[in-house]
């Protein structure tokens, strides 16, 4: 590893930019005399506070840093998996280099009082823009009341206290690296509210070309991250979803290398489920994400996805 500079483009946001120094210090570690260098972006999905299919849906969170990455502007640039739209490819000219060490998949209930999901009661305003979690709740808890928040995390939980909402459901791995683990009441298992796609992963990014750069941040890579998260975004590939199509689910490598894939399409009021979940046995990750696409795509997932305006 050469001692050139390398600099590391992010959003702009407290936790973006929490998620890069992860990257820096496990860089530094593995390359004690690399030189890293932060470039901040503001996206499109950090400005914009309104529904986000109106704004291109997820890619709203990732097309400044992939323009800064393409525009030679920066070299290596840190996403969170989720954000990364997977139903197109990546932008030309831009590879995976590594997915990281997977953090917490779960989500977090937030309640001042102190309650638990199932002691809220009836007409509590939770908090939350997902589709993902709202249609989840309309099918488990039709008595609590979903309301629109976007915003950062740290903006969110401001909005709490300010009396915008009655509890929020944020990401657990999210509030860890924003150092703000204190605010959760209870983490709530994947069966009571599973993932998005991609969740706790992060991806590092680089130009196709820079070989020297890739070879050298490959090392931060974690083989079990990268089958599951091979194995969820081909699923959404697969599946075609949009940023309002409330899908969900993740993959778990076991102790034994086993790799498993759950996943769940709903209809936004949380009235219709479908639910897949294979083992892959002898098969390669993208091939597990294939065949629990296709499952849902069987149990009518294509017409359900297609039914929700976008």
């Amino acid at each position: 590893m050469s001692a050139d500079l390398i600099r590391i483009v992010s959003r702009d946001s407290p936790m973006a930019l929490a998620q890069v120094e992860r990257v820096r210090a496990e860089l530094a570690a593995l390359h004690p005399d690399a030189r890293t260098e932060v470039v901040p972006v503001r996206t499109t999905g950090d400005k914009w506070m309104g529904d986000l299919s109106a704004v291109e849906g997820k890619g709203a969170f990732t097309k400044e840093v992939d323009a800064a990455l393409l525009a030679g502007e920066a070299d290596l640039a840190v996403h969170c998996v989720k954000d990364i739209p997977a139903d197109r490819p990546l932008p030309a000219g831009t590879a995976f280099a590594a997915f990281l060490r997977r953090d917490d998949i779960r989500d977090a209930l937030i309640h001042p009082g102190g309650l638990c999901l199932d002691e809220l009661p009836a007409g509590t305003r939770i908090g939350t823009s997902s589709v993902r979690r709202a249609a989840q709740l309309a099918a488990s808890h039709p008595h609590l009341l979903c309301v629109p928040m976007r915003g950062n995390a740290n903006r969110r939980l401001e909005k709490l206290a300010a009396g915008e909402a009655d509890a929020l459901l944020l990401a657990a791995s999210g509030l860890e690296r924003i150092g703000r683990p204190d605010v959760i009441t209870e983490i709530l298992s994947p069966e009571v509210m599973c993932p998005p796609i991609g969740a706790g992963v992060l991806a590092l990014q680089c130009r196709e070309g820079d070989s020297d750069l890739i070879d050298a941040v490959s090392g931060l890579g974690d083989p079990a991250a990268h089958r599951e998260t091979t194995a969820e975004r081909m699923f959404l590939h697969v599946l075609q979803g949009h940023c309002n199509s409330p899908i969900a689910g993740y993959a778990q490598v076991e102790r034994n290398g086993d790799l498993s894939l759950r996943a769940k399409v709903f209809t936004p009021d949380g009235k219709t489920v479908l639910n897949a979940h294979e083992w892959a046995g002898a098969l390669d990750p993208a091939t597990l994400g294939t065949s629990v696409a296709v499952s849902l795509l069987r149990q009518g997932a294509r017409e359900l996805i297609d039914g929700i305006a976008h």
